[in-house]
């Protein structure tokens, strides 16, 4: 072999082994929590044991077959037209949800808070401004969830306000975490985002959350996106004919464990009819 075809061969193994490297390296990487409850051990909710790095680096995600329950949540509103059509899906569909809303949005909607309460609806707090939580220190952090918390409390009397917490955008840090257990919150993310913030067709929105499925499931959603309400009873319809029940998410921290959710198995659902 000629020294140059030596040195493209070497190149070319240097190349594979290190993307192999990185590969294993970024399979190796803690998943982001579903949940981090208010008396978590903040560590261990967002660390994992070394073993458990390596196996998951190797053979890939550890998947645990839990309850199929799934949580649907919105984020963000309330709004005057698109959270009342929400509603109206839902009630139609005998669905709960979680919403998780911001304060000075409730504020200016306060009839609508109370028409999501009435229904039966779960309410946590999404935060007063809807800030990135990553760029706060601590007292920023523990103001905005306080401000949001008392907003929504003046509206209606729901103990999911003073427990349940989503970060805006799902940013935070360390301490943004901290913060939100020392405030008494449960910080809760998601199983499946299918990105419904952007623009994205109700049919596109509907095949990701089939083909993405977990037991169990918190779905993020967001309020006021068309998209959204439009596809929603199919998606309903293809859980339940999965054998799914509805939960809120106060319902399903009872039922399922964080490690049930942080590894929540992917289970699609049924093609639509």
């Amino acid at each position: 072999m000629s020294r140059a075809w030596a040195l493209v061969l070497a190149v070319l193994v240097a190349a594979v082994s290190g993307y192999g490297g990185y590969r294993l390296y970024r399979r190796s990487l803690p998943p982001p929590p579903a949940v981090v409850l208010h008396d978590a051990d903040l560590e261990r909710a967002l660390g994992m044991p070394a073993g458990e790095r390596w196996q998951r680096a190797l053979f890939g995600r550890r998947e645990v077959v839990g309850p199929k329950l799934v949580a649907l949540t919105f984020d963000d509103g309330p709004y005057p037209v698109e959270t009342a059509e929400l509603l109206a899906v839902l009630q139609a569909q005998h669905v709960r949800a979680t919403f998780f809303l911001i304060g000075r949005d409730a504020e200016q909607y306060p009839g609508l808070v109370r028409a999501i309460a009435a229904a039966g609806n779960e309410i946590g707090d999404h935060t007063q401004t809807h800030p990135n939580l990553a760029e706060l220190d601590d007292a920023g952090v523990t103001a905005e969830l306080r401000a949001g918390e008392a907003t929504l409390a003046r509206i209606v009397d729901q103990p999911s306000i003073h427990r349940l917490f989503r970060p805006p955008h799902g940013r935070y840090r360390r301490a943004t975490l901290r913060a939100a257990q020392a405030a008494g919150f449960d910080t809760i993310l998601w199983t499946d985002d299918p990105g419904d913030w952007r623009n994205v067709p109700a049919a596109e929105l509907a095949a990701h959350v089939a083909r993405f499925a977990t037991s169990p499931e918190i779905l993020l959603l967001h309020n006021g996106r068309d998209a959204t309400i439009a596809m929603l009873p199919e998606t309903i319809d293809r859980f339940r004919r999965a054998g799914y029940t509805f939960v809120t998410v106060g319902e399903l921290l009872g039922q399922a464990t964080p490690d049930q959710l942080d590894r929540a198995a992917r289970t699609p659902l049924p093609a639509g009819r």
